[in-house]
């Protein structure tokens, strides 16, 4: 017996997690990101991460297409920057007036999030309406200060 769509997000929004944006760059279809909170390690060695991209979203097609991606892990002072890669705003907008450099691998890596991981696509599988994509990390940058975490639908902070 399967759980209808609401009984699913009321369970899933109890889940607290950190928040990243997703990043790609391809030639074809140029500078790509979204937010992202579907993501965790998968290995030590090699060293792989994982997320998980809706089928329907632009920067899924340009992580599969250019074989690389970047994720950027928030800062909690960046809730701003989150909210702009979540939206319907475009591609454009959502880079707009965010301080970012391409990396090793050709991603987009934003200057002054908590940490950024570079890497390559090494599989990708599609699970229902999202493609699961593997990727192992070739570069991280790390920098001081505290995660954006998200719980029950609104942004939170660490307790101590």
């Amino acid at each position: 017996m399967s759980v209808n769509d609401q009984e699913f997000k009321n369970a899933l929004k109890l889940w607290a997690s950190g928040v990243t944006v997703v990043t790609a760059q391809t030639e074809n279809l140029g500078l790509k990101g979204m937010t992202a909170t579907s993501f965790t390690s998968v290995s030590m060695d090699p060293p792989q991460i994982l997320v998980c991209i809706n089928q329907s979203a632009d920067t899924g097609d340009a992580v599969l297409e250019g074989k690389s991606f970047a994720v950027n892990i928030l800062k909690s002072d960046q809730q701003e920057i989150s909210n702009q890669f979540a939206g319907g705003a475009s591609q454009e907008q959502r880079f707009a007036n965010v301080k970012w450099h391409e990396g090793e691998t050709g991603s987009p890596v934003i200057d002054d999030a908590l940490a950024s991981i570079e890497c390559t696509v090494v599989e990708q599988v599609l699970a229902g309406t999202h493609w699961v994509i593997i990727g192992e990390v070739q570069k991280v940058e790390c920098r001081s200060g505290e995660p954006l975490m998200y719980y029950n639908s609104a942004y939170c902070e660490l307790k101590e």
